[in-house]
């Protein structure tokens, strides 16, 4: 009997997971909550999982490249400043995400339509100058971050690309986070899928060469990783206007609507401030490593920032998850509902990092050892994999924390913290270490968990304060 009901909930199990990636409709301001973040939880992981191997792939097939230091270093130091970007394109799309879940809870399928578009014009128009300015300034940008002479040399070029891709980079975060507030997280996974598996395949042919296919080094990277995700953004277009998606968009809903934009604007600013507090932070540690360090370390340091960041994002995907649930159980009165899921999905994420803690103890060199063949900067990496990693747990549960009041619309809270925690308590600490101390860029690497664990902390007390229900959207 035992065994019968093993199975059938081994069955179930599987159903559940069958249909998350499906993409099937439910409505999640009723019925199981544990069914509900899985139905979310799981498209958005791999989501995330997906927009992190774009670093990765780069990594891997640039980290085999002769002179593998600067090249890496010019890879590394472009995603450090590209982190600005990403924060643009987080807060824009949190603010879509909150918006649009809301009316979905509301049941306003128009009203949502209408916000979802609203939210392109303002993210095309800000993104645009970006690329422009990007492309322009590109070698001042890797000499500004403190890259050397040869770097700059050989990497202008991956520079200037990747900042131009910048109108990609935010259209696909952006629609992804539309999707993701109408419940829809497997149309999400599924563009950044299509736009990985297209890297994949550009990566090895536009940096080796093939056939008629030149060589282009370095810079055929950040071909491959842009044209990736242009196609990505393709397909998220397709479905978004195609009458294919859970946003039904019509022709009417293209009249600008400055009473909306407005509205987003309020909420994506600090959203977008909240995101660039942390990108700031880590850019400044950057150069704080390549200061104390020389190119060897600094490349040791973003070859572990890079496989840390691929593991936390699945966890970021839980946080996507507890966004939408807040978002769509406040639209529906459900503030209970809202105020559970983040709960039940900060338990999930904080078992989930700390097996990944566990997977870093016993396998940093050999995971270190897929991205480079560069053994000092191996002995550097899997360092810093340890001690940052110390603090997965916590990482965890402050990802969801800070997206429950992102999903509420309430970016003001997390904004805040991760002032106080990156400016007031993680680069203080970092210069102090590294400099005062003398023990070097080891002191950056402690910094990182032990404001994070703080920062934590300080959002699960907010969190409690229940003041986040209370936001109009």
């Amino acid at each position: 009997m035992q065994a019968k009901k093993l199975i059938y909930q081994r069955k179930n199990i599987l159903t559940l997971i069958g249909q998350s990636i499906k993409g099937v409709e439910m409505d999640y301001t009723k019925g199981s909550l544990r069914r509900a973040i899985i139905m979310l939880a799981i498209p958005m992981i791999l989501e995330m999982s997906m927009e992190s191997v774009f670093a990765l792939d780069d990594l891997f097939f640039v980290g085999h490249l002769p002179n593998a230091e600067h090249t890496l270093q010019s890879v590394s130091l472009t995603e450090s400043v590209l982190s600005i970007v990403y924060s643009l394109a987080f807060g824009l799309s949190m603010a879509a995400t909150a918006i649009v879940a809301r009316r979905i809870g509301e049941k306003n399928k128009e009203e949502a339509a209408h916000n979802a578009v609203q939210s392109i014009w303002l993210t095309l128009s800000i993104a645009i100058i970006i690329s422009i300015a990007g492309f322009l300034l590109a070698p001042h940008i890797l000499k500004a971050m403190g890259a050397e002479a040869d770097t700059i040399v050989q990497g202008s070029n991956y520079t200037k690309i990747m900042m131009a891709s910048t109108v990609v980079i935010a259209l696909l975060f952006l629609i992804n986070g539309i999707f993701r507030g109408a419940g829809d997280a497997s149309m999400a996974m599924k563009s950044l899928f299509i736009a990985n598996i297209c890297n994949i395949i550009l990566c090895p042919l536009l940096i080796r060469g093939l056939g008629p296919i030149p060589a282009f080094g370095l810079t055929g990277a950040a071909m491959a990783t842009t044209i990736g995700r242009s196609i990505g953004v393709c397909y998220q277009l397709y479905h978004l206007f195609g009458g294919k998606s859970s946003i039904d968009i019509h022709r009417r809903h293209f009249n600008i609507d400055w009473k909306v934009i407005l509205s987003m604007i309020k909420i994506a600013s600090p959203a977008t401030l909240q995101f660039i507090i942390g990108s700031c932070s880590w850019i400044v540690l950057a150069r704080l490593v390549a200061e104390t360090g020389h190119s060897v370390t600094s490349a040791g340091y973003q070859t572990a920032i890079r496989v840390v960041v691929f593991f936390i994002l699945p966890a970021w995907g839980l946080a996507n998850a507890a966004a939408t649930l807040v978002g769509q159980n406040l639209g529906a009165q459900q503030w209970q509902r809202a105020e559970e899921s983040v709960i039940k999905t900060a338990k999930y994420s904080g078992i989930f990092m700390g097996m990944v803690s566990l997977i870093f103890l016993f396998g940093a060199y050999p995971i270190i050892g897929f991205f480079t063949n560069d053994e000092a900067v191996k002995i550097i990496a899997v360092k810093a994999l340890l001690i940052i990693a110390s603090g997965y747990v916590f990482y965890g549960i402050g990802m969801v924390m800070a997206n429950a009041f992102n999903g509420a619309g309430d970016s003001w809270t997390p904004t805040w913290i991760n002032l106080a925690g990156f400016w007031g308590i993680q680069i203080p600490l970092a210069y102090l270490l590294t400099l005062y101390f003398n023990i070097g860029p080891t002191g950056v690497f402690i910094s990182i968990p032990v404001a994070e664990t703080l920062m934590a902390i300080i959002s699960w007390y907010y969190f409690k304060r229940g003041k986040w229900m209370k936001v109009k959207v």
